[in-house]
């Protein structure tokens, strides 16, 4: 299977330095959507997100005899967006500080309040367990206006947070992918996933607990 991914990639990449209007037309189909998202997270808004979706495939076309094949060609892409995306952030004077990228903010995953204080006998133990949603009816779960409340929760995540969570868990990227992309290490992403995760659920376990 592997053998047969890595195939079809050079296949790809070698109609692509043919100058193959089509094999640039199918990358793009595959991507621009994600691209788009990806680049929101960093601008203003969607007309922004949009040039500099153009001008990641702009830097893709002018790059493609440089890719040495490190990387897969998606992740390689990725990486483009999101160095163009952090630089057009702090041009708009929306800057994201790389420092960022490691999220040295400490900030506890939950909130202190759902543990009970020093000085009682459970101290650092849940006051209450969190809720549990398999009992909740499915049409719910899985029900228009949950899916917004999800999509708003990861809106309002730090940058790199929801960079992580939405390449994670709304494109389907593995851990290795994501780190190569945002060029951090395995242990930085798997904090910023927990991190955005943990946000994303305390959001939708309020909206689900109300009557």
């Amino acid at each position: 299977m592997v053998a047969q991914v890595e195939a079809a990639e050079t296949e790809l990449l070698d109609a692509l330095r043919a100058g193959q209007e089509a094999a640039f037309e199918a990358l793009v189909r595959e991507y621009h959507a994600s691209i788009v998202r990806v680049a929101r997270i960093y601008v203003s808004n969607r007309a922004t997100a949009e040039e500099v979706a153009q001008e990641t495939w702009l830097a893709v076309l002018n790059g493609l005899d440089r890719f040495e094949g490190r990387s897969s060609l998606r992740t390689w892409i990725f990486r483009i967006l999101t160095n163009i995306a952090r630089t057009r952030a702090q041009r708009d004077a929306r800057s994201v500080p790389f420092s960022a990228v490691g999220d040295p903010s400490g900030e506890p995953v939950v909130d202190p309040d759902r543990f009970a204080p020093a000085g009682e006998r459970w101290a650092g133990h849940w006051k209450s367990y969190p809720d549990r949603w398999d009992t909740l009816p499915e049409a719910r779960l899985i029900g228009d206006e949950t899916m917004e409340r999800i999509q708003a929760a990861i809106d309002r995540l730090p940058p790199t947070q929801r960079q992580v969570i939405t390449l994670r868990d709304v494109d389907g990227w593995s851990s290795e992918e994501v780190c190569s992309a945002m060029e951090i290490s395995e242990t930085n992403q798997r904090v910023l996933l927990h991190r955005a995760r943990s946000k994303v659920r305390q959001a939708l376990e309020a909206y689900l607990g109300q009557d």
